[in-house]
């Protein structure tokens, strides 16, 4: 029995993005992945079928679902075993900053085109000398008059080549205490000072376009600041609970998606007299581990989602969700590679780019040593 208990209408909506991703994007992630990008015309095909930032009001062209929606576009997004189209990014860690503390004129200038497809957005936080430790940020937020003068770079940016709306972090270079420091600011594409550098070559998440941006004396209004000037750094904690839930969310339907592919591969592929994989014990056994452990990954998993829907504090969980899921995830794929053997290694094998996408998951969102280090505080040490 699952801890989530699903509405008709959540099943309906799980099966339409089900078959659409079959037939519209599945087909085609091949062809991105060579291509190291998503054509834009994909993001405004999830938004018309209503795919994208679920959770938007209806007064802003969303659905005005509840977080099981996005569960699920999550879940049925990792089936596709790619990353180009990293839809959760956009509508469930990105636009809820927007929706959360964006101004009346900002939620109306913005969220209908989020809802469609029409924007794509990106989070800018990470520098080239600045990751987790946001004090550490360099990027600097100086108001002048009506405007704010933006300087600096990020680094690592999903989306970064594709997006149109970006929430960048920066500091106020005078304030005294780092923490108090930090704003966040919407800059549109083609805002004069900002420059987007060349897409990064990275080993793995090739469809997934990631880019350096750079900042030099980029004047927007003050009227682009999201909430009041310095509240940035709790904006960003406050929505981390719900982007490590995310993070967990996409690493624990990839690895059971890796294992039901592995499992069926080994029903089917005949080694030598013996038949087919399945037959042996060892590869039965593995199989058996690894399914036990990703159930039981997903029962905690699920049991975070319904915590974070009643509004719980559940942030040190959602630490230890999103580094054992990430953990799990490399484990499962080492595992599910060595029983395949070589063709695993062969591109046309799906293992191979699960194996690369992977590899940055328990960095993303917080490495798994700063969540370890959350968590041994939650206990005192």
């Amino acid at each position: 029995m699952r801890a989530i208990n699903y509405t008709e209408a959540h099943l309906a909506f799980r099966d339409r993005i089900r078959r659409f991703l079959d037939t519209e994007i599945a087909p085609n992630v091949a062809q991105w992945e060579a291509d190291r990008i998503v054509p834009r015309s994909f993001w405004r095909k999830m938004g018309k079928n209503g795919f994208l930032c679920t959770a938007v009001s209806p007064k802003f062209n969303g659905m005005g679902g509840d977080f099981l929606y996005s569960v699920i576009a999550t879940e049925e997004m990792m089936r596709t075993n790619h990353t180009g189209l990293i839809s959760p990014l956009h509508s469930d860690i990105v636009v809820p900053y927007i929706v959360s503390y964006g101004s009346k004129d900002q939620k109306k200038r913005y969220l209908p085109g989020c809802v469609s497809g029409e924007i794509i957005t990106a989070v800018a936080m990470t520098e080239p000398d600045a990751g987790s430790d946001l004090a550490a940020m360099a990027a600097t937020a100086v108001e002048e008059g009506d405007d704010v003068v933006i300087n600096g770079s990020k680094t690592f940016i999903s989306n970064g080549i594709n997006c149109d709306l970006i929430i960048v972090a920066a500091k106020d270079p005078k304030a005294e205490v780092p923490h108090k420091a930090i704003s966040l600011y919407l800059i549109e594409d083609g805002t004069p000072g900002f420059k987007k550098g060349q897409q990064l070559e990275k080993m793995g998440m090739h469809s997934q376009d990631t880019a350096e941006l750079f900042f030099t004396n980029c004047r927007i209004p003050v009227a682009n600041r999201l909430g009041e000037k310095g509240e940035g750094f709790g904006m960003l904690m406050q929505k981390l609970q719900q982007e490590r839930l995310i993070s967990a969310l996409m690493c624990q339907a990839r690895t059971e998606w890796i294992l039901e592919w592995t499992t069926d591969y080994c029903r089917t592929k005949v080694h030598g007299h013996q038949g087919p994989l399945s037959k042996s014990q060892a590869h039965q056994f593995a199989l058996v581990e690894m399914a036990t452990e990703t159930r039981i990954s997903k029962s905690f998993v699920e049991k975070l989602v319904n915590d974070h829907m009643q509004k719980k504090d559940v942030v040190v969980q959602t630490c230890m969700a999103k580094y054992w899921t990430s953990d799990l995830a490399k484990q499962v794929i080492g595992r599910c590679m060595q029983i395949v053997g070589p063709f695993a290694l062969d591109e046309k094998c799906p293992l191979a780019r699960a194996f690369r996408d992977l590899q940055v998951t328990s960095i993303f969102a917080g490495t798994n040593e700063i969540m370890k280090r959350i968590i041994s505080q939650s206990m005192g040490f």
